[in-house]
């Protein structure tokens, strides 16, 4: 199974190089916007889910051929779930100068253990969509031992501990999480927690949840100016469409996909690829909503999306 996937464009990193730990769907909550679909392993206990000397090897060779911005763990459920982590941050130093962010939750760093592991990253992007508890459980729907009290006790104490950046998400979901009491709630717990940026984002692809809806500009715009001048939205695919631009192989597999649906194998012969480096450019575009798979007489064909997603 290859765990890196891309690189793909990314709204706010640009090239992104993902690198995903954990077994699909493996995660601390079930959002009602997950891309990725419903958690069916819902967990707060750490686990060396895969082998690290795997993933540095699969990222060692996908490093041969693409210059990425930025490499992402991030992936198919919550990262820091990954007992291992830390030696994956080390391995990757080993192989690479280029950045390291990791895209998560947020949600276990209450546990001591888990906020050691992460020091060595450069980026951390964790999320904390409601200061409100019960909107808290209505949008992610935690496991039973978790609390937004805990969780935003862990994020502060990664700020006082962790010397990277901090880029706090913001999920809105219209009608949802976007009212004035929301926001007036929010407000204090994020000048607490102190991120370089408050990254404003909702739901651009299908989510895990028909209950999830898309806040309309105008609300995102006003929940900007409220938030202050750290708060950016970042919503716009105009970011991700530039850097797809510069992935040629990506943008020359959803050019062949868009035409007729085709088979991996049809994409690794056309290409000239190897299947391990189609298998990770298909998953990222998969992840990031570029691609679609078709089942057809016992076959997987993927065709691309008329709309992009990132």
């Amino acid at each position: 199974m290859s765990h890196i996937f891309g690189p793909v464009p990314s709204r706010r990193l640009g090239l992104s190089l993902g690198v995903d730990l954990i077994p699909h769907k493996t995660c601390t909550f079930d959002c009602l916007y997950c891309e990725v679909g419903r958690t069916t392993n819902r967990t707060i206990t750490s686990s060396p889910f895969t082998p690290v000397d795997e993933i540095l090897s699969q990222l060692d060779n996908r490093l041969a051929t693409c210059s990425p911005d930025v490499i992402t763990l991030a992936g198919s459920g919550e990262p820091t779930l990954h007992s291992e982590i830390h030696h994956i941050i080390s391995g990757i130093r080993k192989l690479t100068d280029t950045r390291i962010v990791i895209l998560t939750n947020g949600s276990l760093f209450w546990d001591d253990a888990v906020r050691e592991r992460v020091l060595g990253a450069d980026l951390i992007m964790p999320t904390l969509s409601s200061a409100v508890s019960s909107t808290f459980q209505t949008i992610h729907r935690p496991h039973p031992d978790l609390t937004l009290d805990c969780i935003v006790d862990g994020l502060k104490q990664l700020r006082s501990e962790f010397n990277g950046l901090i880029y706090l998400e913001v999920i809105l979901l219209a009608g949802i999480n976007d009212t004035e009491e929301e926001m007036r709630a929010l407000k204090p717990l994020i000048r607490q927690i102190q991120p370089e940026k408050i990254q404003l984002n909702t739901v651009v692809r299908p989510p895990a949840d028909v209950c999830a809806k898309a806040l309309d500009s105008r609300r995102l715009e006003e929940i900007k100016l409220f938030l202050g001048e750290r708060a950016e939205i970042v919503v716009d695919i105009g970011a991700a469409q530039s850097a797809m631009a510069r992935d040629t192989k990506g943008k020359g597999l959803l050019e062949m996909v868009r035409r007729r649906p085709l088979r991996l194998k049809d994409i690794a012969h056309s290409m000239g690829l190897s299947m391990d480096e189609v298998e990770s450019l298909v998953k990222g575009l998969l992840l990031k909503g570029y691609l679609r798979r078709q089942d057809h007489s016992g076959e997987i064909f993927y065709m691309g999306n008329e709309v992009g997603r990132s």
